[in-house]
């Protein structure tokens, strides 16, 4: 501290006064009653001298704080800190010159010698942290030495950065990478000069990529890199290259990102084979909170296989339209809007250049839906809804699509529940529905979808049904449900059959027109519910078994209606005449000419047991699932004149190891013969020297989830569900070389803890297992019609290691299902990947290394091998 200096006194010398007059100016504005003089006092023309500082300070430290008044200094020593207006600085040593508005920081050195404390230099959202610092509050210029900065995914490092103004930063001798560790670096591109603008761009001169600590010749005379705040940005995204067996040398998924707005975006990819094979595709993905998400994915390619000339050239254009659409259910309570669209050329999954999709292309059916439903709050209530669906055999090519279907209804009325009491008894829960369905319906090929010959053949038709029903108790424990179910339905399209002599054959013409049929069954089931329980014993290790069965007995109605059933000649004599119905190939079915008066008996049953829990700590005994279901059902037609007996059908499912083990399994028993051409005659098994049911099919499923931790984690394969594939990995993961393709790995850091821990735990491991078990017996064949099983199994090798396989065997064929070999590599901010599919029609391998940050995800390098391009 410095006290205030004394000057001495000076004699004053005496000056000679002389009189000044001072003039006196007369107003410009003349006053007739008065005459003012004008001020004669002159303005001061010393300057005042402002203050240093234009804010107030705030500072401290731990060791010792220093004002020098004369030099215009404070020094701060050890974990200062100092606060001037938008600049916050913590550093070992703090000097502030606030008459030149300058402030130096910098690191001390520890008991041992070691420098610590390095300066955290933080403007604003930009923080630094070098190793010294120069800064100016005035000019807002800075001298930083051996700083370090993070800017959105990069980490840059300095020799020396000169900071111009607020937004501009010159460095020199700099180092940047998406490594955490900027001082010890995997990689990193080594710039003698940068202009860095932070949130903005980093623009380079002369680059070189360095990896571990090796310079690379890989290098760009400048490099250019946008720093967006912003959640996306427009930009290019670069092609990556390849070569394929049979189509060349190639260029994929090169293009342009559209960041059109924060609700939505675009992205257009284009393929190009030096053979001429070529793909384009457009996809979008947008959202708007609270109201509605949706994507777009639009692909069409062009296929060319070998030359032309050659005996195996070939050339395909298939294509895939995906769109998935979902509201929000706060956005409207009383109408929705959905839509799953998965439709295409059938061979686009196992043809498609773009993606190695295993279990989309194993899959067979292409199936989407659009809808749209709403409700009316009128009394009674009513709801109506319009589909478009859409469904696609990629075998057979055929193609199903509804455009649209009409669903109407009215809530149920209850016509004598007066003033909406209690429904008791069997008049008041008297209640009848008013249903309507109608449909355009097209049944066409993939070679003409939606072409003028596919509306042409055009079906329409409406369904009106009127349920009449109730339920009520007898007897206290037995509940009873009938109905009557009226059914009106309306077509515009019917046939009509006769014989034409000319051709000697029968003719089936399609008569355009209204035409409608009605009908009416009846039904009605009575079913109870009854307990029993086994005990064995308080001191036994299974204390009880509860045994629950729900037998029920149905009674169902449906008259003849032959009246709707024409003849025709089936010869030219006209004597064989045979029975059909105009409405014959319906959309919804057509009425039926014989009776049916059907008895049918249903016996569902669970058994759970009371055990022992091995917690002896624990009073309650723990309940152990047995058996969830059992069931068993068949039904007798009194109207047949034969074979009146259904087929018995017995199902049932159990679950083992706390629900990981899954099990169902299911049997068909035909109480009736057959002849030697295998079909059912009217004389009963046992009769004709067998048992008293004839096995005819039967059915066993497994399936088994297991891991080394009881968390589950969520597989990340729902592309390839969305395209039709499995959720799980059973039949291998998808490769989509459209994107960056997701890490087995989780997203947090696998730092030296990690591994530590590791080591001393149990090795990570998951598995799952399915088998598959059919028995066929329709013909006396009697054997294995199916049996296989299919493993897939993901372990960590070490913490940066990671392995999978997908494979099964089928033990009727002979032969290794589809089989998937998976290793993954951590390699910190880079990651490399392989894939093989040894053999089979999806055989294939796939090599990928890259940088896992996403705004260097163009540097990568990506090989693989298809046999079927």
């Amino acid at each position: 501290m410095y006290s205030q200096d004394i000057k001495k006194k000076q004699t004053a010398i005496p000056s000679n006064k002389q009189e000044v007059k001072k003039p006196i100016q007369e107003d410009s504005i003349k006053n007739s009653l008065a005459e003012t003089p004008a001020d004669t006092v002159k303005l001061d023309t010393i300057k005042v001298k402002k203050n240093a500082l234009n804010g107030k300070v705030k500072y401290k430290a731990e060791k010792y704080t220093k004002i020098e008044q004369k030099k215009k200094l404070i020094t701060l020593y050890d974990k200062a800190e100092l606060y001037y207006q938008d600049v916050e600085l913590k550093s070992g040593i703090i000097v502030m010159d606030y008459e030149k508005n300058e402030v130096y920081a910098g690191r001390i050195k520890d008991s041992l010698g070691n420098y610590t404390q390095f300066p955290n230099f933080k403007q604003g959202s930009n923080v630094i942290e070098p190793d010294s610092i120069r800064f100016n509050f005035k000019t807002k210029k800075a001298l930083i030495w051996n700083s370090r900065s993070s800017q959105g995914e990069f980490n840059v490092k300095a020799a020396i950065t000169k900071k111009e103004n607020d937004s501009v930063y010159f460095l020199k001798g700099a180092r940047f990478t998406t490594s955490k560790d900027v001082d010890n670096p995997e990689y990193y591109f080594q710039t003698n000069k940068i202009k860095f603008i932070p949130g903005k761009k980093i623009v380079t001169g002369f680059t070189n990529m360095v990896i571990a600590g090796v310079p690379t010749p890989l290098f760009l005379p400048f490099a250019y890199f946008p720093l967006s705040k912003e959640t996306s940005t427009s930009g290019i995204i670069l092609p990556s290259y390849n070569d394929s067996n049979d189509k060349g040398f190639s260029l994929q998924n090169g293009g342009y990102y559209f960041a059109l707005s924060d609700h939505y975006n675009l992205t257009l990819l284009g393929d190009y084979y030096t053979n001429g094979s070529y793909g384009v595709s457009v996809q979008s993905s947008y959202a708007n909170r609270y109201n509605y998400q949706g994507n777009v994915n639009i692909r069409f390619e062009n296929n060319i296989i070998s030359e032309r000339g050659y005996p195996d050239y070939s050339k395909t254009k298939i294509y895939n339209i995906q769109w998935s659409h979902s509201q929000d259910s706060k956005a409207n309570p009383n109408s929705t809007f959905s839509a799953s669209v998965n439709l295409g050329s059938s061979e686009y999954f196992k043809e498609t250049i773009n993606q190695v999709n295993v279990g989309s292309s194993l899959n067979n059916t292409l199936s989407s839906s659009i809808s749209y439903s709403t409700v009316f709050h009128t009394v009674p209530e009513s709801r109506i809804s319009l589909t478009a669906t859409h469904s696609q055999n990629t075998n057979t090519k055929a193609i199903n699509m509804t455009l649209p279907t009409l669903q109407f209804s009215l809530d149920r009325i209850y016509p004598f529940a007066i003033n909406d009491g209690a429904k008791k008894g069997i008049f008041k829960n008297i209640n009848l529905q008013y249903n309507l369905n109608g449909k355009n319906s097209f049944i066409t090929t993939d070679s003409l979808f939606f072409k003028p010959e596919m509306f042409r053949d055009a079906e329409i038709g409406f369904q009106h049904t009127i349920p009449l029903s109730t339920n009520f108790k007898i007897f206290k424990y037995f509940s009873v449900s009938s109905s009557l179910n009226y059914e009106e339905v309306w077509y515009f399209n019917t046939i009509n059959k006769q014989y034409d002599d000319n051709l000697s054959t029968v003719v089936t013409t399609d008569v355009k027109g209204f035409d409608s049929f009605r009908t009416y069954s009846s039904s009605t089931s009575v079913g109870t519910t009854i307990y029993g329980t086994f005990n064995f014993g308080e001191d036994k290790m299974i204390k009880s078994i509860r045994h629950v069965m729900r037998p029920a007995i149905s009674h169902s109605y449906t008259p003849s209606f032959e009246k709707y059933y024409d003849t025709y000649a089936t010869d030219g004599s006209g004597t064989m005449q045979k029975d059909y119905t105009r409405f014959e190939g319906g959309m919804y079915g057509a009425p039926g000419m014989n009776s049916s008066n059907f008895v049918g008996f249903n016996l569902s049953n669970t058994f759970e047991a009371k055990v022992a829990d091995k917690d002896s700590t624990k009073t309650e005994p723990k309940k152990i699932m047995l058996l969830n279901n059992l069931n068993l059902s068949t039904s007798y037609n009194f109207d047949a004149t034969e074979l009146a007996w259904s087929p018995v059908r017995v199902s049932g499912g159990t679950q083992f190891f706390d629900n990981k083990l899954s099990a169902n399994f299911g049997a068909t028993l035909d109480p009736y013969a057959i002849d030697n051409s295998g079909n059912r005659i009217d004389v009963y098994n046992i009769n004709n020297g067998g048992s008293l049911f004839r096995m005819t099919s039967a059915n066993l499923t497994m399936n088994y989830s297991l891991s080394s931790s009881d968390s589950k984690k969520e597989k990340k394969n729902s592309q390839g569900k969305r395209n039709g594939g499995r959720e799980d990995d059973l039949f291998g993961s998808d490769i989509d070389v459209g994107s960056v393709r997701n890490s087995q790995f989780d997203d947090e850091d696998q730092g030296e803890d990690a591994v530590t821990e590791f080591f001393r735990s149990k090795l990570p491991w998951d598995m799952t297992f399915a088998y598959s078990l059919t028995y066929g017996n329709n013909n006396r064949e009697k054997k294995i019609i199916g049996n296989s099983i299919m493993v897939s199994a993901n372990t960590d090798l070490t913490p940066k290691w990671k392995a999978g396989i997908s494979t099964g065997y089928d033990f009727v064929q002979h032969g290794v299902t589809f089989t998937q070999l998976r290793f993954e590599r951590d390699l910190m901010s880079w990651r490399m990947d392989f894939n093989w599919t040894p053999f089979g029609d999806n055989a294939s391998w796939n090599f990928y290394i890259g940088i896992k940050s996403g705004i260097l995800s163009d540097i990568k390098w990506e090989k693989r091998n298809l046999t079927n391009q």
